[in-house]
């Protein structure tokens, strides 16, 4: 039998270790005696163990290629849009432009990829940090364009320096157009 003890007004569980304090050993210890005896049936339930269900089959899934303008997301990429923009500031610095020329960049990036490598637009098949469409184009700046911000970086201030000569020129063309 297990007895346990629990003062109703602290709720302190009493120790099963017994200790009488120094100032009560000189009494007489006190001890309680039942004087009737106590008798309990226990009984046991009785079960049956089954095996659980088979679990259902995998549903079956058909694999379609791809559409043309849909990308695959690399699987090992994990983005980092900080480290992105400091490689960025390094690489619009290195070419003599500016800070306002890197805040337009810095405008004009987040708007289309919020500064993730892995960005994909599903509906026109842009990719990557500076949208290129298709993303396969990065390819000139190295083959790890899907993956790489450095890479995706690099081609994207070339083809800004290209077609709108500065990031400054590109984010005026994007604001007014809704595309660069």
């Amino acid at each position: 039998m297990l007895v346990n003890v629990v003062d109703p007004y602290s709720g302190a569980t009493a120790s099963p270790y017994f200790q009488i304090a120094p100032r009560f050993q000189a009494h007489e210890a006190q001890s309680v005696v039942v004087a009737s005896g106590y008798e309990h049936t226990v009984t046991r339930e009785t079960y049956t163990v089954t095996d659980p269900p088979p679990p259902p089959p995998p549903p079956v899934v058909v694999e379609e290629e791809p559409a043309a303008s849909v990308f695959r997301v690399p699987p090992s990429v994990v983005p980092d849009p900080g480290s992105a923009q400091e490689y960025a500031h390094g690489a619009v610095m290195a070419r003599g432009w500016g800070e306002d020329e890197f805040s337009c960049l810095v405008a004009l990036w987040s708007k289309e990829s919020g500064w993730r490598v892995n960005a994909g637009n599903e509906s026109s098949g842009a990719y990557g940090i500076p949208q290129a469409l298709p993303g396969s184009k990065m390819a000139t700046a190295g083959p790890d364009w899907e993956t790489n911000a450095g890479t995706q970086i690099e081609w994207g201030l070339g083809y800004i320096t290209g077609r709108y000569g500065s990031p400054c020129g590109a984010w005026a063309h994007s604001e007014a157009e809704g595309w660069y």
